[in-house]
C-alpha cells in the first residue's frame, strides 16, 4: 500500500482528500504546516507528497527545496490556488513531479498520482537494471574461443542491427554476453532489461512484456508498464526465448517487425525503440520442425547469431575463471581467497563441466565458504570431478563416518559440515539471522543464500 503525505493548511481539504485516497487503496497522512510536513517525511516514508504552495509558516517552494535536497527521488505534486499557475510551473522547474490547480476533480488527482508513481517505478527499475549492467563485470578468458567471441561481440555491439540471437548450453554465460553487447553499443547509456521467459507464468507473460491497462484482466488493479516500454532506448534481453508460448509468438513477431505493440486492454498502439537480444539453449531450428516455434519468428530473431562455447572447449580459461571466482567470493565473505594446486588445476581441466561456468562458480563458492584461504588439493574436490582424473586425485571418499554409518562422497560431507555450521550459528543466535551472520563472519545476504541452497 503506497503512502501519500498531504501538506496543506486547509483542514477540510486534507480530510476530504484523505477519505477519497483511502478509498483508492492508499495510506494517507496529513500535515498542516511546512515544519510538520518535513518532520513527517522521515516517519511516514511516503511514496508521493501533495504539497500546497501556500502554508502558514513557510513557502511551499521552500518546503519543496528541503524535500528534494533530502530525498531527490521523492515525487512531489504541488497544489496551487487559482491564479498561482506561474508559481506551480516554477515548482516543476525546481523538480516537482506535477501540479494541480484548485479546484480540481478527484479523477484528475487520482490520474496524476497514478502517473507519478508509475514514472517513479519505471525510473527505479531502469536504475536497477543499469546498476546490474555496470556491476556485471567483464568476460573472463584468453582461450582462442573466447578471443573470437570477444571480437564478434565488439562487431555486433557496434552494428545497427536490432536483433541478436545467442546460442549455447545452460550455464555458459549468455546473460553476461548480452550485457557485453549492450555495454559496447551506442545504447549503453540506456536501460538493459532482462526477462527469463521460462520463469514467468504463461498467463502473465504478455502483461509483463507489453503492459496492461487497469482492469484489463482479473487482478489488474492498476495500470502496468511492460518491460518493452522500460527498455525504450536500450536493450531488451529475452532469455530462454524457446519457452515463449506459441500464442504470444505472433504478437511478439508483430512487435519485432515494426516496433509497435498494444498493451492488454488498450485500444492504442505504442511505439518503442529497443535492441532485442534473445538467448536459448534449445535447437530452435529443430523446434520449428516440431511445430513448437514459429518459423517466421525464428528467422526474424536470427539476424545475427552468436554461439557461446561450453566451458569444456575453453582450455586454460577454466583455471583462470576459478581464480577469478575465488577473488570475488573472498571479497564477499571477507576472507582470504582459496588457491589451487597445480594438480587441482589439472583435475579441473580434465573434468567436462556439464553445468558449464555456473557449475564452476558454485564449486568455488562452496570451497570458499568451507575452506577459506586454503590451498585446494584434489582430494578436497567433489568425487564426480576427481573421478575424471584418477591418476592425479586420490579417492574422494571417506572410509568410515564418525557415526559408523559408512562412506559418503566428499560433496555430501561438505554439505553436512556447512549445514551444521549454519544450524549451530542460528541456535546460538536464537534464530535471529542477522546475529547468526555476525557469528559466522558473513553478510546477512550470504547467510540467506546458503540457507536457501541447503533448504533450511
Amino acid at each position: 500500500m503506497s503512502a501519500i503525505l498531504i501538506i496543506d493548511d486547509e483542514l477540510a481539504l486534507v480530510r476530504s482528500l484523505s477519505f477519497a485516497l483511502k478509498n483508492e487503496g492508499y495510506a494517507v497522512h496529513g500535515a498542516h504546516t511546512g515544519a510538520q510536513g518535513l518532520a513527517a517525511v522521515g516517519t511516514v516514508q511516503p511514496a508521493a507528497v501533495l504539497l500546497d504552495l501556500r502554508l502558514p509558516d513557510m513557502s511551499g517552494l521552500d518546503v519543496l527545496d528541503r524535500l528534494l535536497h533530502d530525498q531527490p527521488e521523492l515525487p512531489v505534486i504541488m497544489i496551487s490556488a487559482h491564479g498561482d499557475t506561474r508559481a506551480a510551473v516554477q515548482a516543476v522547474k525546481k523538480g516537482a513531479a506535477d501540479y494541480l490547480s484548485k479546484p480540481f476533480e478527484l479523477d484528475d488527482l487520482f490520474h496524476v498520482i497514478a502517473s507519478v508513481l508509475e514514472r517513479q517505478r519505471m525510473s527505479s527499475e531502469i536504475s536497477f537494471h543499469r546498476q546490474a549492467v555496470v556491476g556485471s563485470g567483464e568476460l573472463v578468458g584468453q582461450s582462442a574461443a573466447m578471443r573470437e567471441l570477444g571480437d564478434t561481440i565488439g562487431r555486433v555491439a557496434a552494428s545497427s542491427s536490432g536483433r541478436v540471437l545467442l546460442l549455447g548450453e545452460s550455464g555458459t554465460g549468455k546473460a553476461l554476453v548480452a550485457r557485453a553487447v549492450h555495454a559496447g553499443s551506442a545504447r549503453a547509456g540506456g536501460p538493459f532489461i532482462e526477462v527469463n521467459c521460462a520463469s514467468l507464468p504463461e498467463q502473465l507473460i504478455e502483461a509483463e512484456l507489453f503492459g496492461a491497462e487497469k482492469g484489463a484482466y482479473t487482478g489488474a488493479h492498476q495500470k502496468r508498464t511492460g518491460l518493452v516500454a522500460l527498455a525504450d532506448g536500450g536493450t531488451l534481453f529475452l532469455d530462454e526465448i524457446g519457452e515463449l508460448p506459441l500464442a504470444l509468438q505472433a504478437k511478439f513477431l508483430h512487435f519485432l517487425e515494426d516496433g509497435s505493440y498494444r498493451p492488454i486492454g488498450s485500444g492504442r498502439a505504442l511505439d518503442t525503440d529497443v535492441r532485442v537480444v534473445a538467448a536459448t539453449n534449445r535447437d530452435l531450428a529443430q523446434e520449428v520442425r516440431l511445430g513448437r516455434f514459429r518459423e517466421d519468428l525464428y528467422y526474424r530473431l536470427n539476424v545475427i547469431q552468436l554461439r557461446i562455447p561450453p566451458l569444456r572447449e575453453r582450455g586454460a580459461d577454466i583455471v583462470e575463471l576459478a581464480r577469478h571466482f575465488a577473488q570475488r567470493y573472498a571479497r564477499e565473505e571477507h576472507c582470504p581467497p582459496i588457491r589451487f594446486s597445480d594438480e587441482t588445476g589439472q583435475v579441473l581441466l580434465a573434468y567436462p563441466w556439464p553445468g558449464n561456468v555456473r557449475e564452476l562458480k558454485n564449486l568455488v563458492e562452496r570451497l570458499t565458504i568451507l575452506l577459506p584461504g586454503r590451498l585446494i588439493v584434489p582430494s578436497e574436490l567433489p568425487h564426480e570431478i576427481t573421478a575424471t582424473a584418477p591418476a592425479l586425485a586420490p579417492p574422494a571418499r571417506f572410509a568410515v563416518e564418525a557415526n559408523g554409518a559408512g562412506a559418503r562422497p566428499i560433496e555430501h560431507q561438505l554439505a553436512a559440515a556447512e549445514r551444521k555450521l549454519l544450524e549451530d550459528a542460528l541456535s546460538r543466535a536464537g534464530g535471529q539471522k542477522g546475529r547468526a551472520a555476525e557469528i559466522l563472519g558473513i553478510s546477512r545476504h550470504a547467510l540467506k543464500r546458503r540457507l536457501q541452497r541447503l533448504g533450511l
